[in-house]
């Protein structure tokens, strides 16, 4: 039976429609019309008054959630956090890892490759490929990566990564201004990795050399990078004034003043900028402590600290960055989802229908907003997913 979705408003890849109708057969997005010019067919019908349908989100970047880290890469794990992920409008994401002993980080990359290459889909939102976050980052600034387990770059490791994930990298983030790191750079960029700068303590010139390299994004953009001086604007001028980078940003009032994000909003644009949430275990669950890869984390109010201070991931969910990006830079919805979704897509380098959004053909992966965009549901490969949790 076809199921057919009707709202007020449908935003697709780069453009929207008023009144949509949407089709949705075998889990793919069978047509896409406005009412005013298609009348409504038979089948399961679905209406949303008053509503916003965008293409379902996409987290590049995330380290788990609901009491769950992602490098425990198992499927009962996975299928948690893939459900909970739903029910905040997430149809795909990328498990993030972080440093660790090498032979944790390798089990890790390991176990997260067997489930994303297996035929059974899990729970909720799928793992589409694996973002590794570390070890090649600068020691300066390590955030709250263990700095016992750091590594200079060099291929002969990232080799020993890519073939323990079975080719299911699909980002890397790292300083461009360690020795070996334009190497490493251009290895993983041959393979179809893409690579994003981050924790680097990076001047301007050697973030330049890393986009030369083949760099195509930022990692938490503001956070854990060298401050931006008017003499030398370091890795942020880059990031900033670069139209070729996208950008990265956890908009969860602690991370980065509004102040910043409109700065962030002014550069990046509705074209490169994309919103994040650097979450871990301990996003959906009350305060106390939880883990981060191998380190204990403790959570005051929402805020994710180890040693006296570091700010270590966030509690974040995806669809509450969209909200506080509004209310921050002055974007409207419309705009704001393009940045959880499209966006992301299309830095991951994802297949075309994916990064397109929403179009005939395509898996039916949609979210359903209130004006407000809060979520009401979430279809994936056209089946209801989640309400919101």
């Amino acid at each position: 039976m076809k199921i057919v979705l009707t709202a007020a408003r449908l935003v697709t890849g780069d453009a929207s429609i008023d009144e949509p109708v949407v089709v949705i057969e075998d889990g793919r997005i069978e047509s896409i019309a406005s009412r005013a010019g298609a009348a409504l067919p038979p089948g399961e019908h679905h209406a949303y008054q008053g509503a916003l349908l965008a293409p379902a989100y996409f987290d590049v970047h995330t380290h788990g959630c609901c009491g769950r880290d992602v490098m425990e890469a198992t499927g009962e794990g996975l299928g948690q956090i893939g459900q909970f992920l739903a029910g905040h409008g997430v149809g795909s994401y990328l498990p993030t890892t972080m440093t660790a002993p090498v032979d944790t980080m390798l089990r890790s990359l390991e176990g997260l490759a067997a489930l994303i290459q297996q035929r059974t889909r899990l729970p909720g939102a799928q793992p589409v490929g694996i973002h590794v976050e570390g070890p090649f980052l600068s020691h300066v600034k390590k955030g709250a990566h263990p700095p016992q387990h750091l590594l200079a770059p060099n291929v002969a490791f990232f080799d020993r990564m890519w073939q323990a994930a079975e080719g299911s990298i699909r980002l890397m983030t790292i300083a461009p201004e360690l020795p070996g790191a334009l190497e490493v750079i251009a290895r993983a960029t041959s393979l179809g990795v893409r690579v994003s700068l981050g924790h680097s303590n990076a001047t301007l010139a050697e973030a330049e050399r890393g986009v030369a390299g083949g760099a195509v994004s930022a990692t938490h953009t503001f956070n854990a990078m060298r401050p931006f001086d008017q003499r030398e604007p370091g890795i942020l001028g880059a990031v900033l004034s670069d139209d070729r980078l996208y950008a990265e940003l956890i908009c969860d009032g602690l991370h980065v003043h509004p102040s910043a994000v409109r700065l962030f909003w002014k550069a990046k644009g509705s074209e490169r900028a994309i919103l994040i949430t650097d979450a871990m275990s301990a996003a959906g669950m009350p305060d106390g402590v939880y883990k981060l890869g191998e380190l204990d984390v403790r959570v005051e109010g929402g805020r994710c600290l180890v040693g006296e201070n570091t700010l270590a991931g966030s509690t974040l969910t995806l669809d509450a960055a969209v909200s506080n990006f509004v209310q921050s830079s002055g974007a409207s919805l419309e705009q704001a989802v393009q940045l959880a979704s499209r966006n992301p897509a299309r830095m991951a380098g994802l297949p075309t229908g994916r990064a397109a959004g929403l179009q005939v053909g395509a898996a039916a992966d949609v979210v359903v907003l209130s004006p407000a965009g809060t979520v009401i549901e979430t279809w994936l490969g056209g089946r209801l997913a989640a309400e919101k949790s």
